[in-house]
């Protein structure tokens, strides 16, 4: 009978042929066309110090002389300035209120001026007819303004603050931003939800 060749591990395996010198890849490696490299000098042994190796354009003259023209003009009184040291950013919550709604009624008066408006209603009351209410833009989370998170903080005066969403799906065109003083029209036929028909931006 044959007899079977046993499959075992030779003790010295044999050598591997080595590609030809006469190959034409080994003559292209990358080590043939990296130039040869001179090491870089230590930078305390550096030679020419301060010296201008190339320059650019000629400088005409290091002396420099104003036009004059120049007039510095002073916005508010004088009189009104602190007279106490206060801390940068540490005013009272309720002093920030203060100074908001202020501003609020002056841009919400100007609105009315420029846009005569006859006066604005509070935002929150329930209205099947179209009325102009003021206050400022917000965002009712955390994330990004979009259509659907727009609310309206209405004024002091008139809406004690409170806010109301928006349906803004009947303008044609928009730009708002958190905090932004407007006047809107529109119905509040629940005085839940607004359904804005139009929108009065402070001019400058």
């Amino acid at each position: 009978g044959s007899q079977k060749r046993s499959n075992s591990t030779p003790e010295t395996p044999r050598p591997k042929r080595a590609p030809s010198s006469r190959s034409p890849y080994g003559l292209f490696s990358p080590s043939s066309f990296s130039p040869s490299v001179t090491p870089s000098q230590k930078y305390s042994s550096r030679g020419g110090r301060g010296e201008v190796v190339a320059s650019f354009g000629a400088v005409q003259g290091l002396a420099w002389s104003g036009c004059g023209g120049c007039a510095v003009k002073l916005f508010g009184c004088p009189e009104e300035n602190l007279t106490k040291p206060y801390k940068f950013m540490f005013q009272k919550a309720l002093d920030i209120r203060e100074a908001l709604a202020g501003r609020v009624e002056e841009l919400g008066e100007a609105l009315r001026r420029h846009h005569g408006l006859d006066g604005f209603a509070p935002a929150t009351l329930p209205a099947q007819e179209p009325v102009t209410v003021l206050g400022q833009i917000g965002c009712d989370g955390n994330g990004k303004l979009n259509a659907k998170s727009v609310v309206l903080v209405g004024d002091r005066e008139r809406s004690g603050g409170a806010e109301v969403p928006l349906d803004l799906s009947e303008l044609p065109e928009y730009s708002l931003f958190p905090g932004q003083v407007v006047a809107l029209e529109g119905t509040n036929s629940t005085g839940r939800r607004m359904v804005v028909s139009k929108l009065y931006e402070v001019t400058p």
